[in-house]
């Protein structure tokens, strides 16, 4: 059981769930608006994890969204599928990841079968909605071919996937990682967002883009 914790924040418009997950503690998030729920990386590993999250569900699931299709973020994807029919959607920018997930896991030593259906496409740029659930798609590659980072403009954050950490980055070591794209991604898409934007990243603790600016090792401003 790799269960870490959940963390609660309710904004103006909406509710957010976190949920740190699995064996690479991965950043899952529940979003909760007007009786709807739409779920973001679901990284579950177990079954004491993915109940947890459904403990956490007050209204209708009407889907989830990949900002990208490492291991980390879908493993509970199929958990989710066998109990709820709702669209998933995924950048259609480079599909190897996730037409290749089978052979992914083992890479970690995890034994996870390939997908059987495909994924909707989400955008590599401008305004997505699903259901009540409205956002702008950036497209934010060089962790992964396929990375898509969500701005919910409304409500003053992002949440960027393995873009971009507190104070670090994701890797670039992986398939098609590459720090120069990572560093462009960086700069022209998230540093141009407010200064207080709030950044949810993939792993670890929240940031803001004004934060990362001045103190990120990485990728300065």
């Amino acid at each position: 059981m790799y269960l870490i914790g959940t963390s609660f924040f309710y904004f103006r418009h909406m509710e957010l769930h976190i949920f740190e997950v699995g064996p690479f503690m991965e950043n899952t998030y529940l979003l909760t608006k007007d009786g709807q729920h739409l779920l973001i990386d679901p990284g579950f590993s177990s079954a004491t994890e993915y109940q947890e999250f459904e403990e956490k569900l007050t209204g209708e699931l009407v889907g989830v969204v990949l900002t990208h299709a490492h291991v980390d973020h879908v493993m509970g994807l199929s958990r989710v599928k066998n109990d709820y029919d709702v669209p998933v959607y995924l950048s259609d920018e480079d599909r190897f990841l996730w037409d290749n997930f089978g052979s992914q896991a083992q890479m970690f030593g995890l034994r996870q079968p390939d997908f059987n259906f495909t994924p909707k496409a989400l955008p590599s740029g401008g305004d997505f909605t699903v259901g009540n659930f409205e956002f702008e798609c950036l497209y934010t590659p060089g962790h992964s071919p396929d990375h898509i980072s969500l701005y919910f403009k409304e409500e003053q954050w992002v949440i960027a996937g393995d873009a971009l950490f507190k104070e670090s980055i994701g890797r670039t070591d992986l398939y098609k990682g590459n720090f120069e794209v990572l560093e462009k991604s960086i700069k022209e898409k998230l540093y141009v967002l407010p200064e207080e934007t709030k950044v949810y990243p993939g792993h670890g603790p929240a940031t803001t883009i004004g934060h990362e600016k001045k103190h990120n090792g990485f990728v300065k401003g």
